[in-house]
């Protein structure tokens, strides 16, 4: 098990000339197929006494080796700085091509790999990381997190520390590390000189200029239907980057850290996985269901199908936060989710389904026979709304502001929003660019899967409307 960062043995006390700790990252990604299957581990260990002090794992679905590799490198330097911000880093790593990029010698010239490389140059400023290439049996605690990552994911479950046997497998908990040299306050490799800073830096600056210019494109599907999936020539690199004497001094034109998340920098999308709940009672029956009514549960059918959302959502690794509506039969839905990933549910009371005022619970020939001119004047206008009830064009600025409000929340993040049919197809409508009335041409099925990705520019692509495969 991980020990306690405040080990009284760590050598970087507040007594030491360097009162910075140092911590060693190691990461590693894996992909079953490349792209596969994928998954990565990353482990924060004391400089001085290589003692474990942190661990992460995840199932991150369809990637290739390269893109694990570096979610792998993320994670475990956002480890290391949730221990300590002000520490000094040393990540070892056995990719040559993540080292050498990170280190500034390679361009980084796949879009799917620039805002990767720049999430992971923005955890620590550039000056308290360094790099360095070791031999595969020599990571070997990162690679097995990363494996069981991956069999976690395949069993359709999260990876969970408490199960992980790496560190004991690896042989953990050793007075020194392979290869280290004993810890001081400057790591003494060759990628802790300042030529290689800068170098970092430059490769970090030129990442930023390629991004702008081509990364949202390739996101959204320029020359390929997946932006992670590279082929082996893709990660193989092809020309060094500027050689270090060439880069700017340290500190002159030096970008500041590049912002991850909603922001001018970022090339990875936020994505908002929708999932519509499960059948209640009323849902085969056709009648009106929305946020003014009686609340139903979910039906024995409904129960399945959050079932099987649940184990297609798991198998697929990617989910990262859960979203529900306030009313029960999403909570059922997004609880049956939550408990298969490990995660926990975040309310918000703007994703409820639209009131349907006096046609609760009725069906659309008991409104027309009752209502016939609301019912008219409802289908000829989204600002119309049902008898004492919600016009849609309400719903869809409702539904916009808690969107806004989520994005802000977990920018760079893969969400699944559990909800209903009218804030689905608002969600669509609105990155589709397209007029509300299209909300009267879209099928949305009970426990479906849409998806809609929203980039830094303002811009949404669509990526998935309604499918049911999990549940054939």
């Amino acid at each position: 098990m991980p020990d306690s960062p405040d080990s009284p043995d760590s050598p970087d006390s507040p007594d030491s000339p360097d009162s910075r700790r140092t911590f060693v990252v190691e990461a590693d990604g894996g992909s079953r197929g490349n792209p596969g299957p994928a998954g990565y581990g990353a482990v924060v260990r004391d400089a001085g006494t290589g003692r474990t002090l942190s661990e992460a794992a995840e199932y991150i679905g369809t990637a290739t080796n390269n893109v694990a590799e570096y979610r792998g490198l993320v994670a475990g330097l956002r480890a290391a700085h949730a221990l300590d911000p002000q520490a000094l880093v040393r990540v070892r790593m056995d990719s040559k091509l993540v080292v050498e990029q990170m280190s500034g010698r390679w361009k980084i010239k796949h879009p799917a790999m620039r805002p990767l490389a720049l999430e992971a140059a923005s955890v620590f400023p550039p000056e308290s990381v360094t790099y360095q290439w070791i031999p595969r049996e020599e990571n070997k605690h990162a690679d097995r997190l990363a494996n069981e990552a991956m069999d976690a994911g395949r069993r359709g479950e999260a990876w969970r520390p408490a199960d992980s046997t790496a560190d004991l497998d690896a042989g953990a908990h050793a007075d020194t590390l392979p290869g280290l040299p004993a810890a001081s306050g400057a790591p003494a490799t060759p990628e802790s000189s300042a030529e290689a800073r800068a170098a970092a830096r430059a490769a970090v600056r030129q990442a930023v200029r390629e991004t702008h210019r081509t990364a949202a494109a390739a996101e959204r599907g320029a020359g390929t239907d997946d932006p992670t999936a590279l082929t082996v020539a893709d990660e193989l690199p092809v020309e060094p980057a500027e050689p270090a004497d060439r880069a700017a001094p340290a500190g002159q034109g030096e970008p500041r850290a590049p912002q991850v998340g909603w922001g001018a920098d970022m090339g990875t999308p936020t994505t908002l996985v929708l999932l519509r709940h499960g059948e209640t009672p009323l849902t085969p029956l056709k009648r009106f269901s929305g946020s003014g009514g009686t609340d139903p549960e979910l039906s024995a059918t409904g129960l399945r199908q959050a079932e099987a959302a649940a184990s297609a959502l798991a198998a697929r690794g990617t989910v990262q936060h859960v979203v529900s509506s306030p009313l029960m039969r999403c909570r059922q839905t997004a609880r049956a989710v939550a408990d298969r990933l490990g995660l926990g549910v975040e309310v918000e009371h703007d994703l409820r389904e639209a009131d349907f005022g006096a046609w609760e619970g009725l069906t659309f020939a008991e409104v027309r026979e009752r209502y016939p001119d609301d019912l008219d004047a409802w289908l000829a206008s989204t600002g119309a709304g049902p008898t004492a009830g919600e016009s849609f064009d309400c719903v869809i600025r409702r539904v916009g502001a808690a969107r806004d409000r989520i994005l802000a929340r977990h920018a760079g993040r893969t969400v699944l929003l559990v909800t209903h049919v009218t804030p689905v197809k608002a969600l669509a409508c609105t990155a589709l660019g397209a007029p509300p009335e299209a909300l009267f041409r879209m099928e949305l099925s009970a426990a479906s899967l849409s998806a809609v990705a929203y980039y830094a520019d303002g811009n949404a692509s669509l990526r998935l409307l309604n499918d049911t495969g999990h549940l054939r």
